[in-house]
């Protein structure tokens, strides 16, 4: 049903039928992506919520109409489950600024290319805000106390509940309600993105293009600052955090008068805020919804409120008591393994390009998996990757992966030892198949899992197309 509704449209848009249909990967969503490729390229997304599908019809003619950089959407169905968008490529800035993330060392490109992207953003607050009819949004028309309270909430039952800490409800509604007098002082008819982080922007010919908005809605500016700034994973120092404030600031000064102090006062509280949303998010995907995604960016996070922490937030006392308490809880500090030997892996899609060794030392081993009996020829599969039981019953049935993996284990092992021997501190191994979803999915699991079994080594388990990250 959804390929033939979007073929239909690609049909009726270009005149001609898609030669190639790939499902895209996506992350804590119920919209679903995927390429149509042939006479051009666009982007297929099937909906499940029509109000959020015409929210983000609305806002990407408006923007496109003010020219900015949003992908523009070319065709909708009948009954708005399905449309066609632009198709901006497939380099995330998350992933554009890998080395920068897992070395804290940024280089002039990456920082460059953030600069530029935080530039921007008042475009989309400030330019975008004038003249937005703040009723189409959804599911809310604007951040007020109620939605603030559902955030503070959402941290409180499906994060801070879930890890056992025990906690005075009352002292912390209190300063829940503090909190939401800071964050509602004053009014603005400005554009909140609400999710601007770096997995929601595209790289394009080098320039930033913003996606996933459907959630904005108007309020203050402060809250898109505190979850770029902030983001989780991004992994940004301090110093770097501060050149791209300044850099914000700047900008946003060609649209109004700026007081510096007051604007970093005012931050400040959606810093904290910001950091409980995320952690109540990561508690429902994670705790509930059982996705290892948002259960790895746990530890990020409160790394991340750790730091926060160690300056004084005297206006929320219990709040941060609790806090402190619950960075300081044994699950969340465990000690550091002491340096041993790293061995990355990765399974990747061909089409996407061999991963590069962010290790600097060159590469490692590349197993191409294509030779491999393929599930993703079934459609029964298309929706599973190779981590589901349907896929792994498929592999070890039919047998040709196994034969193929003992080759594997045997040379990977004998590198492995040597590696452990000569005191090495790095090796890359990577799988590669069509799409990066089964077959390369599945060895990498696989290997990960033999490694841990025989040797003392840390593995960095990487599902590239899967945005899946496991450090076991």
């Amino acid at each position: 049903m959804i390929d033939d509704e979007l073929k239909r449209l690609y049909r009726t848009y270009t005149g001609a039928e898609p030669e190639v249909m790939t499902e895209l990967p996506s992350s804590g969503s119920n919209r679903r992506y995927f390429r149509l490729a042939g006479r051009e390229s666009l982007i297929g997304v099937s909906g499940t919520s029509e109000e959020e599908n015409a929210a983000f019809m609305y806002m990407s003619e408006f923007f496109c109409a003010k020219a900015l950089p949003v992908p523009a959407v070319y065709a909708v169905s009948d009954d708005r489950r399905f449309y066609l968008q632009e198709d901006l490529g497939d380099t995330l800035l998350f992933d554009a600024i890998t080395k920068g993330r897992q070395s804290r060392v940024f280089d002039d490109d990456e920082r460059r290319l953030l600069r530029r992207t935080i530039a921007l953003l008042p475009a989309i607050q400030m330019a975008g805000g004038e003249g937005f009819d703040f009723g189409r949004c959804y599911p809310q028309p604007e951040f007020n106390r109620r939605s603030a309270m559902w955030d503070l909430n959402y941290f409180k039952y499906c994060f801070l509940k879930a890890t056992g800490l025990e906690f005075q409800e009352d002292r912390l509604e209190d300063d829940f309600q503090k909190m939401c007098d800071a964050l509602l002082d004053g009014s603005s008819d400005t554009f909140l993105y609400r999710d601007f982080q770096s997995r929601n922007v595209m790289v394009r010919d080098g320039s930033p293009w913003f996606i996933d908005f459907q959630g904005g809605r108007r309020g203050p500016v402060y809250y898109d600052v505190a979850s770029f700034l902030w983001q989780a994973k991004a992994n940004f120092t301090n110093d770097l955090r501060r050149e791209l404030l300044d850099e914000y600031i700047g900008s946003l000064s060609r649209y109004r008068r700026v007081d510096t102090g007051d604007f970093l006062r005012r931050l400040s509280h959606f810093v904290i805020f910001r950091h409980l949303q995320v952690l109540g998010a990561y508690g429902f995907r994670g705790y509930f919804e059982k996705k290892p995604h948002f259960m790895q960016s746990v530890p990020f996070a409160i790394a991340n409120l750790r730091t926060l922490l160690e300056e004084d937030h005297p206006q929320y006392p219990y709040l941060s008591e609790v806090l402190r308490e619950l960075t300081g809880l044994k699950q969340f500090n465990e000690d550091i393994p002491r340096r041993r030997l790293e061995v990355r892996i990765i399974s990747f899609a061909y089409k996407k390009g061999i991963p590069n060794d962010p290790a600097g030392n060159g590469g490692g081993y590349v197993f191409d998996c294509r030779g491999v009996n393929n599930p993703g020829k079934y459609e029964r599969y298309n929706h599973f990757t190779g981590l589901d039981e349907p896929v792994v019953r498929f592999l070890e049935e039919d047998g040709e992966i196994t034969k193929f993996l003992d080759n594997v284990f045997n040379l990977v092992d004998a590198s492995v030892k040597r590696y452990i021997d000569r005191g090495f501190a790095n090796l890359m191994v990577c799988f590669g198949c069509t799409g990066g979803q089964h077959r390369s999915v599945y060895s990498a699991r696989r290997l990960a899992e033999y490694l841990c079994g025989r040797f003392d080594v840390q593995i960095h388990l990487i599902h590239r197309e899967q945005n899946i990250e496991q450090i076991l």
